[in-house]
């Protein structure tokens, strides 16, 4: 559930006077700020965008960009955007990092979201960078121009595959329904166990298996492999050197865990987020941001079951300011 509540009377009109006068004068109302985007769906948000740029000739994003600053100005940007503008600037970002592209985030959209919101994603990419979304990802997932990332694989083969798995996850439509085929399942829950016991990670039929299984029928293939095997899947690729193995072993562990259980995929990415003694900003405002209007209730049980500490007071002791009471907000937390 989302943790959002927005009013159902509200006025994109006054809202964005209400925002103008926010931004005027010497110094800026972040609270007012706050107050009014923390409490707004993404269809009014959009609706407020575009009354402000009827009023005063201005693209509010613009606007607030140039008042704002630091990890707040960064999540209210994030939050403002059309999510799946949001979800191409989230991936763009990732994947052109220059030393360590986080495939992570590639993997979350690719793998998490429904099969129209990963088409509307392509789509917006492509009109912001005006080049595809998987274009960009073969690119830097190959070439000379990742050099540092071959070495972080060992071998040039790795890369490949690496680029194979996550093309085909972007470029997936899933089928949406609920229907599953049993003896398919316990088959390809079968081919899995082989590839993963012969270490053929690269296996073509894996990455078919993957990226083009509805989620209910993957879903029903890593429950059989379960029962099957003992142990579940994402365990067995731990075992194999999951997190200390080849870049294409931990993506595929993601997707996996992504495709497997969403939700207790972001409470991980919150928990390490918040874990020693730096926090990571940027996956702990992408969690926030994209899961509010969806699941972000549900990610917070998660987390206290897991933490035995609410999601809120955690954030509140690693965050400050106003980039604090903005997180808060989205997750429902009011003064």
């Amino acid at each position: 559930m989302a943790t959002i509540v927005a009013p159902h009377d509200f006025s994109a009109v006054e809202d964005a006077e209400s925002l103008n006068k926010a931004c005027k004068g010497w110094g800026t109302n972040e609270k007012a700020i706050i107050s009014i985007l923390g409490h707004r769906t993404a269809a009014q948000r959009q609706q407020i965008r575009l009354a402000y740029q009827e009023l005063y000739q201005e693209d509010l994003v613009k606007r607030l960009e140039s008042e704002l600053s630091g990890d707040f100005e960064k999540a209210v940007y994030r939050w403002i955007l059309d999510p799946a503008d949001r979800d191409a600037v989230l991936a763009n970002a990732a994947i052109r990092k220059l030393v360590n592209p986080d495939y992570h985030v590639v993997l979350e959209i690719a793998c998490i979201r429904s099969p129209e919101e990963l088409l509307a994603v392509r789509r917006a990419y492509q009109a912001r960078y005006k080049h595809s979304l998987e274009e960009d990802v073969a690119a830097h997932t190959t070439g000379d121009i990742r050099q540092a990332f071959r070495i972080i694989c060992m071998v040039t083969m790795f890369v490949v595959v690496l680029s194979q798995l996550l093309v085909a996850l972007v470029t997936a439509f899933r089928y949406t329904g609920d229907e599953i085929n049993a003896r398919l399942a316990k088959s390809e829950a079968g081919i899995l166990h082989d590839a993963i016991k012969d270490k053929a990670f690269n296996h073509e039929e894996v990455i078919r298996i993957v990226s083009t299984r509805s989620k209910a029928q993957v879903m029903a293939t890593f429950n059989c492999y379960r029962d099957d095997q003992g142990t579940s899947i994402t365990k067995k690729l731990l075992g194999e050197g999951g997190d200390h193995g080849t870049e294409f072993t931990k993506a595929l562990r993601t997707a996996i865990r992504c495709l497997n259980d969403s939700k207790k995929y972001f409470e991980k990415v919150l928990r390490n987020a918040m874990k020693g003694m730096g926090t990571d900003e940027d996956a702990l405002t992408r969690v926030i941001v994209t899961r509010a209007e969806k699941d972000l209730k549900d990610i917070k049980e998660y987390y206290y079951k897991r933490n035995s500490v609410p999601l809120e007071q955690a954030v509140a002791k690693d965050t400050s300011g106003d980039y604090k009471d903005f997180l808060l907000t989205l997750l429902g937390k009011e003064d």
